[in-house]
């Protein structure tokens, strides 16, 4: 299956800043049953955007808006084909578990089973993990097939609940949040088993009713190392495995290794509070070499108060 991408984020400001430096992850990645086949970024007003692949072999873009701007506009189209998922069966059988244990004894999975800034442990954690009687089970997989359904059952999904710099204790406490928050509480939960766990970012393409997570946004899910497998996707916001409509931009430890959009300005200004933000996903035909079509998209705009700090941090 083709699927065509358009994200577009906007930055607005209440006074005209003097430069913007920013980095982006947004580009699908090509590994595994998915080849990004085209992929472009633009920014308005327009800049030079470079390119590097970060230790996780993420696709990071950079560039930097050096004169006076109101409003940042960063523009992504992709073209991504994403071919079947390799079978999982439903278990693993005997000796799974020590298997998995000479893997994680090699110490490269080591900051994948260790705390991380949105996945560590908390007093509420622990008392989510007695909830669910929270133990190695009879096999890897079982084990991360339950927790999937656990997260999905006892939470419920509300956009807008939290924010990107949320803990999770405020997922856990709430008992609701997004894609992001659940990603984090399983990551936090499977780490402490002995399993090697990563934070995903991308896309899902929506095809039905069915799915709990926002239209027109990014999506979040986990993926798990399992032996004689390799790394599975689990998706708890929907409670499902990760399939060819999951398409996967970035991986990390957590959220903190790969926002979409990160960077700093200079000038004296105040940032809304929240940005517009809008991503478009869509199937296109089964050619490769047909041209991206034009996605249309939904704005989000940016209508929140304005953050006031002083005028002694305002300059970034």
């Amino acid at each position: 299956m083709f699927y065509s991408i358009r994200h577009v984020t906007k930055f607005l400001y209440d006074s005209p800043i003097s430069e913007s430096v920013m980095e982006a992850r947004v580009q699908p990645r090509s590994d595994g049953n998915q080849r990004c086949v085209q992929f472009r970024l633009t920014t308005t007003p327009g800049s030079r955007v470079l390119m590097y692949l970060d230790h996780d072999g993420n696709a990071v873009h950079h560039f930097a808006v050096p004169g006076r701007h109101a409003r940042l506009t960063v523009t992504s189209d992709a073209l991504v084909e994403c071919g079947s998922p390799q079978l999982i069966p439903s278990e693993l059988g005997s000796g799974s578990w020590d298997r998995l244990d000479a893997l994680s004894a090699s110490g490269e999975f080591w900051e994948l089973l260790n705390p991380s800034p949105f996945a560590r442990p908390s007093e509420r954690l622990d008392q989510f993990a007695r909830e669910l009687d929270w133990s190695r089970g009879t096999d890897p997989l079982a084990t991360l097939r339950r927790l999937t359904t656990e997260i999905y059952d006892r939470f419920q999904y509300r956009p807008q609940s939290t924010r990107v710099d949320s803990p999770i204790d405020e997922a856990l406490e709430a008992r609701s949040g997004v894609c992001q928050d659940f990603a984090h509480v399983m990551i936090a939960l499977v780490r402490q088993i002995g399993i090697p766990c990563r934070y995903v970012s991308g896309y899902l393409f929506h095809h039905d009713r069915t799915d709990r997570s926002s239209i027109g946004a990014t999506h979040a899910w986990v993926e798990a190392l399992l032996p004689d497998i390799g790394w599975v996707g689990f998706d708890p916001t929907n409670n499902r495995l990760a399939e060819d409509r999951h398409i996967r931009v970035a991986i990390g430890r957590d959220y903190s290794d790969v926002p979409p959009t990160k960077g700093v300005f200079k000038g004296v200004s105040a940032v809304r509070s929240e940005l517009a933000v809008a991503v478009k996903v869509g199937p296109v035909g089964k050619s490769a070499n047909e041209p991206l079509p034009f996605v249309p998209w939904m704005s989000r705009e940016a209508n929140g108060p304005t953050t006031v700090t002083p005028a002694s941090t305002r300059q970034q």
